[in-house]
């Protein structure tokens, strides 16, 4: 088996296996550390974590009665 097509698979098997809660595709873990009384709603009722996170946005569902697709903490550069 080609090596690049071994390494798809992996990637995708990876991904397949990851659990829902705490998923931060394309964003910083400590983007998504968002206290939940702070969590803005960014998703709709059944969002899934991938439709979460392809809106640009933190999905953990493992706190109840709070939004489980959040919009992450924007990070910031000081410049002087």
């Amino acid at each position: 088996m080609d090596t690049r097509v071994l390494g798809v698979l992996v990637l995708v098997l990876a991904l397949g296996v990851s659990s829902s809660a705490g998923e931060y595709l394309g964003l910083s873990k400590e983007q998504c550390v968002v206290p939940p009384k702070d969590r803005v709603d960014c998703g709709y009722p059944e969002v899934t974590p991938e439709q979460c996170n392809n809106r640009g946005c933190c999905f953990d569902d493992s706190i109840p009665q709070v939004p489980w697709c959040f919009k992450p903490l924007q990070e910031t550069e000081c410049t002087f």
